[in-house]
């Protein structure tokens, strides 16, 4: 694959005004977010809600691709097209999800490593058979008393390194995510230090694996108070600290970085990603990779009644996409 094939999916991906829907929760978690709706965790049922995502009327207007989990990719609409066939026609970029998920870090006590690169390489080929585009790897970092160590950043570098070098040897955009955890009381000063020795480790690790900058993502997490820290902290105290933590850490070579929700609310991501936006002067576009943030309304109204209000949440869908899709652009709320 050449690179400007690589780096012409990667700058789609974050094309003026929009950006990357998240439904690739794995079947554990999406079991979860179904029974809090009081919904039946059947395949049938997760294979409908993501036909509802996927199909929303005018989502490409907003959304550039979607990432989807190993059952969604090979599942079709009821009327029997493959969902990659109705997202590449409506011109949004199939993702997908390639972790196995974050587990426990031996000899580390409360920290995490993110696994899945055991037969990764063969996976990664069967999925750009697929229609797969661009793919998604996951690391999370927790903030605590002695957390995190050296150890488990440097871990969870290197598998995002060998994960996204993977990834451009079989022509797949990798969206590499270190996500630093919203979990605890750590403060604003804490969270900006920690997010950017862990930004300049997956650098630096990506660096050494030869992967090509131009042909990647990035999803970042936003620089926020911890959900326990009795001093939280305005919007734009956010967008200053996350876009002053990015510009130290992050290539300006990059094609463009993606906001993860982190367990923000639905409008506390939508502002803090418009007033990033606001503050203009970044060498990179700034948008969203949103899952939970894009989801929970819609998923909500669905739940309540699944045939009756499927265009209503549909509807509620476009609104969350276009609402961030211009809180991409600076122009939310204008």
């Amino acid at each position: 694959m050449k690179i400007d094939q690589l780096a012409e999916t990667a700058e789609a991906m974050v094309a003026p005004g929009k950006g990357i829907i998240a439904i690739d929760e794995s079947t554990g978690t999406i079991a979860r977010r179904l029974a809090a709706v009081g919904v039946e965790n059947s395949e049938e049922n997760r294979r409908t809600y993501r036909e509802l995502l996927l199909t929303t009327p005018g989502l490409n207007e907003y959304i550039s691709g979607a990432i989807l989990y190993d059952e969604t990719i090979r599942q079709s609409t009821r009327a029997g097209r493959p969902f990659v066939d109705v997202m590449r026609e409506a011109g949004i970029l199939p993702g997908i999800k390639v972790d196995t998920g974050a587990k426990d870090l031996a000899g580390f006590p409360g920290e995490k490593v993110t696994e899945g690169l055991d037969g990764l390489r063969e996976r990664l080929a069967a999925y750009a058979g697929m229609g797969a585009r661009f793919a998604k790897w996951r690391a999370v970092i927790t903030i605590g008393e002695t957390m995190p160590t050296d150890t488990c950043i440097e871990a969870n570098a290197h598998a995002l390194a060998r994960y996204a070098a993977l990834c451009q040897e079989q022509g797949i955009v990798p969206m590499v995510e270190p996500e630093v955890l919203m979990d605890g009381d750590h403060d604003i000063e804490t969270c900006y230090g920690v997010t950017e020795v862990t930004l300049r480790a997956v650098f630096k690790a990506l660096y050494e694996h030869h992967v090509l900058l131009e042909g990647a993502i990035l999803k970042a997490s936003m620089v926020l108070p911890g959900k326990d820290c009795p001093e939280q902290v305005d919007v734009e105290d956010v967008a200053h600290a996350t876009l002053r933590c990015l510009e130290s850490a992050v290539p300006a070579i990059l094609p463009g970085i993606v906001f993860l929700s982190g367990g923000q609310s639905d409008a506390d991501a939508t502002r803090h990603l418009d007033a990033i936006n606001r503050i203009g002067g970044a060498p990179w576009p700034l948008s969203f990779s949103y899952g939970r943030g894009m989801q929970q309304a819609a998923l909500q109204l669905w739940g309540q009644d699944m045939a009756g209000n499927y265009e209503k949440a549909q509807q509620t869908v476009y609104a969350r996409a276009r609402d961030n899709g211009l809180a991409s652009q600076g122009r939310y709320g204008d």
